[in-house]
């Protein structure tokens, strides 16, 4: 059951044992190494990007969202997002997850309610956001860059 509060949002439970989640040394030594930043797949945009000529800003903080790449030049805004993390085909995985889902499927909807979220307030800067899921990046690289450059080529004429 997701709880909401006065302002629409979802509430996400507390993980601790006092809420009824156990964890373990071991499970805790594997959350530990989920990184946040500099992940695989974003370096490999990374590092596609900068071979293409493209000078960017990594994690800027004065954007909403803290973008993993952006570019300030062109108002634009690139978040590579993990498939668990952000509901990737959230419909069919929500079924899937079989333990502690009071914390996880709240968790997980709060991350896309905040996705959506982010993407308004770049929106409402005049930013455009592109959102590529991990898998996209590892499985077709070039188009997830191609479709960068296309934006770049004819951002002139968007304005």
């Amino acid at each position: 059951m997701i709880k909401y509060d006065d302002n629409g949002k979802i509430i996400v439970p507390r993980f601790n044992e006092e809420s009824g989640f156990y964890t373990t040394k071991k499970r805790s030594k594997i959350m530990s190494k989920i990184r946040g930043k500099n992940t695989k797949p974003e370096m490999l945009l990374r590092r596609a990007l900068w071979k293409n000529g493209l000078r960017y800003r990594v994690n800027n903080k004065k954007l909403p969202g803290t973008p993993d790449v952006s570019i300030t030049k062109y108002k634009l805004a690139i978040f590579v997002d993990g498939e668990y993390w952000h509901g990737y085909d959230w419909d069919v995985r929500r079924d899937k997850i079989k333990t502690n889902r009071e914390f996880w499927i709240p968790k997980i909807e709060r991350n896309m309610q905040k996705d959506t979220e982010v993407n308004k307030k770049l929106s409402e800067l005049d930013f455009t956001v592109f959102r590529f899921w991990e898998s996209e990046i590892k499985n077709d690289l070039q188009k997830c860059v191609n479709d960068i450059l296309q934006y770049i080529s004819v951002y002139p004429y968007l304005i």
